[in-house]
Formats: C-alpha cells, sequence, structure tokens
C-alpha cells in the first residue's frame, strides 16, 4: 500500500496540464461523500501495480453524484443530448510509481450507448440504468437504479448544501485534488488518462440518505460510520490521451 497521504500535502492546483485535450465536460452539482475503509480491504479490488492511497491509515471510497454536461471531442462541438446526463460513481483513490489517481469501481448512467463505449474504449466500469441528480435550492437529490450489466444496485442520495468552505483542509484536497485516473488495460496491465480543471468551489454539507447497495455490489462491505460530505457547483474538465502505465 501507498505511503500514508497525511504525511504530505496534496497540491490544489493541478502539477501538469493537459497539452491536448481528447475530451472536454463539464462536472455539475457535484456532492462527495466519503467513507473510511480497512486499506487492506480496498487494496484487495485493485489490480496489480496500484496500490491504495490512504488518509490518517484509512482507505477513502467515495460516492460522487453529479450531472455530466457538454462532453465534446477535438475540433467538435458539444454533443447534443448524449453528451449530457447524470452519474453516480464509486471509487477509491491510488497511486502507481509515485504518480497518484482515481480508481473507479463503478460509474452508473441513463444512457446506454455512452456506457457501452466508455466500456469499450477506455475500459471503464460504466453501467446503465436510471439515473437522475437534480438541484432543489440548497438540496442535491440523486436517484439510481442499475438495469445493465446487472440490475442489483440502486441508490437514493440526499445532500444538504451549508457555507462555502474558504480554505480546504490537506484532507479535503487529498479526497478532490485529483489529477488523473487508472483504468485496465487488459488483464493485468492498467493505463492513465491526465485530467486538468480549475480549483473546485467547495461547500460544507451533510447527506440523508445512502443506499449501501452500490457498494455492496462494487465488491466492498457495507460503509458504517458517518461520511464526509462536500459539494460542488462544478469545473469544466480536459482529459488527455490515455496511456499505459
Amino acid at each position: 500500500m501507498a505511503g500514508d497521504g497525511s504525511l504530505r500535502t496534496p497540491r490544489p492546483d493541478c502539477v501538469e496540464p493537459v497539452r491536448f485535450a481528447v475530451m472536454k465536460q463539464e462536472w455539475r452539482d457535484l456532492a462527495y461523500i466519503h467513507f473510511d475503509y480497512d486499506p487492506t480491504v480496498v487494496q484487495a479490488l485493485l489490480p496489480e501495480g496500484l496500490e491504495v492511497d490512504t488518509w490518517g491509515g484509512r482507505a477513502w471510497v467515495g460516492l460522487i453524484p453529479f450531472s455530466m454536461r457538454n462532453i465534446s471531442f477535438p475540433f467538435t462541438p458539444a454533443v447534443p443530448w448524449l453528451g449530457s446526463f447524470p452519474e453516480i460513481n464509486v471509487r477509491t483513490y491510488v497511486v502507481r510509481n509515485g504518480v497518484p489517481g482515481v480508481w473507479f469501481f463503478s460509474l452508473d448512467v441513463n444512457r446506454l450507448l455512452p456506457a457501452f463505449v466508455a466500456r469499450l474504449t477506455y475500459r471503464l466500469p460504466y453501467c446503465w440504468g436510471r439515473a437522475s441528480n437534480t438541484l432543489r435550492g440548497n438540496k442535491l437529490i440523486t436517484d439510481v437504479q442499475r438495469r445493465w450489466p446487472a440490475g442489483d444496485a440502486a441508490a437514493r442520495i440526499e445532500v444538504s448544501i451549508g457555507d462555502a468552505i474558504a480554505d480546504p483542509s490537506p484532507f479535503e484536497r487529498f479526497l478532490t485534488a485529483r489529477w488523473g485516473l487508472y483504468s485496465r488495460a487488459g488483464r493485468t496491465k492498467v493505463r492513465y488518462a491526465p485530467v486538468d480543471h480549475p480549483r473546485w468551489e467547495l461547500h460544507r454539507a451533510s447527506v440523508g440518505i445512502v443506499d449501501e447497495s452500490l457498494f455492496v455490489a462494487a465488491g466492498l462491505p457495507a460503509p458504517t460510520g458517518e461520511p464526509h460530505c462536500m459539494w460542488s457547483p462544478g469545473v469544466p474538465v480536459r482529459i488527455g490521451l490515455p496511456h499505459r502505465a
């Protein structure tokens, strides 16, 4: 397992901005809902070569609902309808050869074609079903019911949004300042795609309802204890070309 993240100060800004974006998108109305886990439990679910990143000696698994908006590719405008949809992902934080990033256990959306294409091309574990992510006043309400590849997971999430966080703590940066994602490249290899975006505008938040089945469907035990929760209005995002890690 990687060294404890609490022993270093995460950088709030992207270290190496993406030079050529193969995809641009916006992540809007996003909640960070994190539970702590035994690192050995999370490590057992990772492919060889990735080490779970920890804070305070614990692994952190996030349930992240948000609204994807305006996906576009080089020299093309944003894709209408297919390029905007709600997403709910379950993720953790990893390191490979000193490079931190995100590892996704699942990503649920309500567009079948993007889910299928992302599984085929990026080898990300996208799932399809019913999903919504709606901001109503100071509440973010998210629903998901998975249908494909298996209809065994669902969630209803209600997040109450509080005051802005003027100066995020090192721990809050650890959870949010991630500048790349890892995915599978064949059975035994992994690849890495760099990501850049402006600093997150973060708000305090509390969560009322979380269904545990998305965690269980990912192979994790049901979460326990109180989650750490934040909300953000979102950021524009640039994703670079994936390469073998």
